[in-house]
């Protein structure tokens, strides 16, 4: 428990933003800011590594997920190091119910990747300019999950 007060993990959001279900789990706020009761979060914590160590014993597909700016650089560097998919950047809506469309995403964003490679001569300069729009907000929004080979295992 230590590791994780000097680690800050039990400073929450803003007081506005908060859902009343969370209640049971905020200690209390201070400066405008929940305080998380890590006696009570410690025990979930461990819950979740249990299972996360379950799915990858079973060759299991994990997720790792963390859009905070805090922990954008942090999640996408412990995912890489583990090999397994995640997102850093802002989630977008299907992702994993609507998994089909994320794989049509990707292979339309392969496919500009290959075609501006081969060049864009033959476009218009407004044409252009479409493609490499539509070229970087696909970037964007698949940075991390165009490796993705299939949805996580917990959500099949």
């Amino acid at each position: 428990m230590r590791e994780m007060l000097e680690a800050g993990v039990h400073f929450g959001h803003q007081t506005r933003f908060w859902n009343p279900k969370m209640a049971p789990f905020i200690f209390g706020h201070r400066n405008k800011i929940h305080i998380i009761n890590l006696e009570k979060s410690l025990p979930m914590l461990q819950e979740a590594a249990k299972f996360v160590r379950q799915i990858t014993a079973k060759r299991g597909t994990v997720l790792m997920v963390g859009t905070k700016r805090q922990a954008r650089e942090t999640v996408a560097v412990e995912a890489q190091r583990a090999g397994v998919p995640y997102v850093d950047q802002r989630w977008l809506g299907g992702m994993l119910t609507n998994f089909k469309t994320v794989k049509t995403s990707i292979k339309r964003l392969k496919d500009m990747k290959i075609q501006q490679e081969a060049g864009l001569d033959a476009m218009s300069k407004k044409e252009q300019l479409m493609f490499s729009r539509e070229l970087e907000k696909l970037e964007k929004a698949s940075v991390a999950f165009r490796t993705w080979q299939h949805c996580p295992t917990p959500f099949l």
